[in-house]
């Protein structure tokens, strides 16, 4: 039998905590409280207002962000001996009730770590307030290609499970520890080869005061995806073995590069000079170009194609000495 452990980090939500809590059925047997240097002191509120034995509440005396609370609830849930942990937020928009689903496909081994997936019911998108909409489908555009993960959708959704074996083996000191969280952990996954699996849900928006400021971090989004992006490159295709993307990849970007770089300066003399350019001189810029997209195609096909398929909680022993990780 699992041990399921909810992690619920708490910032500011003090007004949901005790619904969300109350919505937390009895497969679950142990709840994580993380006050995340809370302002409205959500930790003390849950400690007095229920009785719970699940209850365990953890204070940070600094604020370390989602990221960081949710890390937190990790190791301590490791350390109780939970085999599944489940992240949802204080505020009210997760419904407790999707546990069951989260933690499904964990228990019956066919994935590592489970997500919500918002996109999935296209009715249910329109009730997604348009800014987030399209700052999601931003990022999860830019998530995908940095992560590996391609056939997920919704990578930025804070809903997740993840087996305590794989949890355990995350290099803790280095994932992010605020909005880029949910990201880069799906490139610390994929590091691990991981399976990711897509649970669909339904967002729900009430009264919550959100602090992400989607015009602020997409351009820090995209520089950390595009780091995590390369990191990815690197790990996959020169670290850990090699494959015919391998070559493939630097072959296409310089094609591409050496025949824009052509291009340009043969237009820049030709139009100096005022004449057309020769058909010869033309298809020597061009050429090497078609060529590097067709490589880059290639290793696009083969990265997609090499999404994990095999859960590896199984094959993992948990580590608990994860400070060294």
């Amino acid at each position: 039998m699992h041990k399921v452990a909810v992690v619920i980090p708490c910032h500011n939500v003090r007004n949901h905590i005790l619904g969300v809590i109350h919505g937390i059925g009895p497969e679950v047997d142990y709840i994580f409280i993380i006050d995340d240097r809370c302002p409205q002191q959500t930790g003390h509120y849950v400690c007095t207002s229920l009785t719970d034995p699940r209850i365990i509440v953890i204070h940070h005396r600094i604020n370390l962000g989602v990221g960081g609370a949710v890390l937190t609830g990790y190791q301590a849930a490791i350390h109780q001996g939970a085999d599944i942990i489940v992240k949802i937020d204080g505020d009210g928009q997760m419904d407790p009730r999707l546990i069951p689903l989260f933690i499904a496909p964990i228990v019956d081994g066919h994935a590592d770590y489970s997500k919500g997936n918002r996109f999935y019911d296209l009715e249910a998108v329109k009730s997604m307030p348009m800014v987030r909409l399209l700052g999601n489908a931003v990022l999860s555009l830019i998530t995908k290609m940095s992560s590996g993960y391609w056939d997920i959708f919704d990578p930025t959704n804070g809903y997740t499970a993840i087996h305590a074996n794989i949890a355990s083996h995350l290099p803790y000191k280095k994932i992010s520890q605020r909005y880029f969280f949910e990201s880069d952990m799906l490139f610390r996954l994929n590091t691990l080869e991981a399976v990711v699996f897509d649970v669909p849900m339904e967002a729900v928006y009430g009264d919550e005061i959100s602090g992400l400021k989607i015009g602020k971090i997409i351009p820090e989004f995209m520089l950390a995806n595009f780091r995590n992006l390369c990191k990815r490159i690197f790990y996959r295709y020169y670290l850990r073995g090699m494959t015919a993307a391998s070559i493939e990849l630097p072959l296409s970007l310089l094609l591409l590069s050496g025949g824009a770089l052509f291009g340009l300066c043969k237009w820049h003399e030709y139009a100096r000079r005022a004449i057309t350019a020769p058909l010869g001189t033309i298809m020597l810029a061009v050429l090497p170009m078609i060529f590097g997209v067709q490589l880059l195609i290639s290793v696009l096909d083969g990265d997609i194609a090499s999404l994990p398929r095999v859960a590896k909680n199984k094959f993992l022993t948990r580590k608990f000495d994860m400070t060294k990780s």
